[in-house]
């Protein structure tokens, strides 16, 4: 049985976000220190990775414990009521990310999928997208030298 009725159970299941999660934060924020750069929910990738890293083509995706049905010992809790539904659901889920999956890595991505009790320990969740990005651990950051004004990629007129 639920403990909130049915409008206010509908409220909360409508301010529940499909990004900028906190999961999503934490990855986002691990990479970045890394000196990882990124783009964020690309529309014109299947599945809609929630971070890519374009020069490695690598998709990642952070993917809520819950909402995707993994297996943690965290999330091992099912909705008791209407316990059909969210089977179904949850299998609906899976089967997309699969789909998802698949296709990006036809189209030669990689990828790679984060669940959100990995996020938890950010000093454990580093060292995993360092490897995965094949970073080595001694990597100096790259700057470009600064350009400014019009003439910057054209020779000066003297």
């Amino acid at each position: 049985m639920d403990i909130f009725d049915a409008k206010t159970r509908s409220a909360i299941m409508r301010a529940i976000r499909s990004r900028d999660t906190q999961p999503e934060l934490r990855v986002r924020r691990a990479a970045h220190a890394l000196g990882l750069r990124f783009r964020l929910q690309r529309k014109d990738l299947p599945g809609s990775p929630d971070l890519v890293f374009p020069g490695r083509r690598l998709a990642l995706f952070v993917h809520g414990c819950f909402w995707h049905g993994h297996d943690c010992g965290r999330r091992k809790r099912r909705p008791a009521t209407n316990a059909a539904y969210w089977r179904a659901k949850i299998a609906g889920n899976r089967r997309r990310d699969r789909r998802a999956l698949k296709a990006l890595r036809t189209m030669g991505w990689r990828t790679l999928v984060v669940w959100e009790c990995a996020t938890r320990k950010p000093e454990l969740l580093r060292p995993h997208l360092k490897r995965i990005c094949r970073l080595p651990v001694t990597r100096p950051l790259r700057r470009r030298p600064r350009r400014s004004g019009p003439l910057c990629r054209t020779r000066a007129l003297i």
